[in-house]
């Protein structure tokens, strides 16, 4: 595997976000952060990680074209850098009317539907899926009609709905694709390795600015692009199964929130002595739970200890999968 293209993406995000920080804070582009009294950082953070992710997956078509005189799948590629385009587009919407005042939650889910467009016009992936007591079985064109786009617009809406705190999301989404990309690595599928590493890439070096305290945000600009990447690159690599375990966190995440009817947020309540307590008297996020945990151990809880925990879970779940993967091998 060319390892160029991680490089670029990674160098691409560590270069452009300092500069992105201090013209953003010069035209008072700021947000509160919530979890800490009277800080901001800069939005739209998830502008910078797609740049640097595109420039990694268009530096690894031009080296296989024009230096190693391969020929790579370009309707796979261009096909997946259209939809985390759309991805982004959407997620801008969003953020620039505001978190608070934005898209209502059903225009996102609907219109998270396109993101699948591109995938589905090349007809990605294999159409024969294994269900649970039945064994393998072939669903033909509802693969491509119905399988990609509630995979894509699922793992868009669900990876949104984790975070709200220092580096949690990036964090959260560098150890699924850095799994996902040693599955479809071990198993040659080159081009969905190559795209989960390049954006693990992009997501580390934002993770720079974005870790504890944070001077930059992801908005859900980059959520519903990561999330779409992660769905993409568990339908290019054929690899289903194995991302839907890694996935694990997020569907709990969802059963919860679902228990709120999707109206209580995944923020802490911020105590007078900076430290985060349970915002409600029932869980309506994991972040809650990790909140309670913390405090128990430790007895007063912080942003930092929030994210560790969960960044802690969703690495036991990858080495879980990673240790199937092995053993089914």
């Amino acid at each position: 595997m060319n390892c160029l293209p991680v490089i670029v993406s990674f160098a691409a995000v560590l270069f452009s976000v300092p500069f992105w920080i201090k013209r953003a804070k010069k035209y008072g582009f700021e947000e509160k952060d919530v979890h800490k009294k009277d800080a901001k950082a800069v939005g739209l953070g998830g502008l910078l990680v797609v740049f640097g992710f595109v420039a990694g997956i268009l530096s690894y078509v031009a080296i296989d074209l024009f230096y190693l005189k391969n020929h790579p799948d370009l309707s796979i590629i261009f096909a997946v850098v259209s939809s985390i385009l759309i991805a982004l587009i959407i997620g801008l919407v969003d953020d620039l009317l505001g978190w608070k005042i934005g898209l209502r939650k059903y225009q996102k889910i609907l219109l998270v539907f396109l993101i699948a467009l591109p995938i589905m016009a090349i007809n990605a992936g294999i159409s024969t899926i294994t269900l649970p007591l039945i064994g393998k079985m072939n669903i033909f064109f509802l693969y491509p009609l119905i399988a990609v786009p509630l995979g894509i617009s699922g793992a868009a809406n669900g990876f949104n709905i984790v975070g709200g705190y220092n580096g949690l999301e990036a964090g959260m989404g560098i150890i699924i694709l850095m799994s996902q990309g040693i599955i479809t690595f071990a198993i040659r599928q080159t081009t969905a390795s190559t795209i989960a590493f390049c954006m693990a890439a992009a997501l580390a070096a934002f993770l720079i600015y974005n870790r504890y305290p944070a001077k930059i945000f992801p908005g859900d600009s980059m959520t519903y692009a990561v999330g779409a990447l992660i769905a993409i690159v568990a339908i290019v690599g054929n690899i289903e199964k194995f991302s839907i375990m890694l996935f694990i966190p997020y569907i709990i995440e969802g059963v919860l929130k679902l228990r709120g009817k999707l109206q209580k947020e995944s923020f802490a309540k911020l105590l007078p002595d900076g430290s985060l307590a349970e915002p409600y008297k029932k869980y309506y996020g994991l972040e809650h739970v990790a909140i309670t945990i913390a405090r128990k151990i430790k007895k007063k809880c912080y942003e930092r200890d929030v994210v560790g925990l969960l960044w802690a879970f969703q690495a036991v779940i990858a080495v879980i999968v990673l240790a199937n993967f092995l053993w089914l091998r």
